[in-house]
């Protein structure tokens, strides 16, 4: 299958699900291709960027297990071409 790179981008509002983010994410590790976290303490959260390059049910199997996590916000940006 074609694989596409997507970006996605987490934000983080309540610490506490920080463990379960980087549960998923250490289980599509092997799509990773980088990761950035920022955490922003003047406004309380922690902004995380993730780099995939997965066939598209894989992108999207990964953000939709994040953005069913409590006290976060995913969007998911996708390459135009394979």
């Amino acid at each position: 299958m074609d694989t596409r790179i997507a970006l996605i981008g987490i934000i983080v509002e309540q610490l506490s699900a920080s463990a379960e983010v980087n549960h998923i994410l250490h289980e599509y590790s092997s799509y990773i291709i980088g990761r950035m976290g920022l955490p922003y303490k003047d406004k309380d959260v922690s902004i995380i960027s993730v780099v995939v390059d997965a066939e598209n049910n894989v992108i999207s199997s990964l953000s939709g297990k994040l953005g069913m996590v409590k006290g976060i916000s995913v969007k998911t940006m996708y390459s135009k071409s394979s």
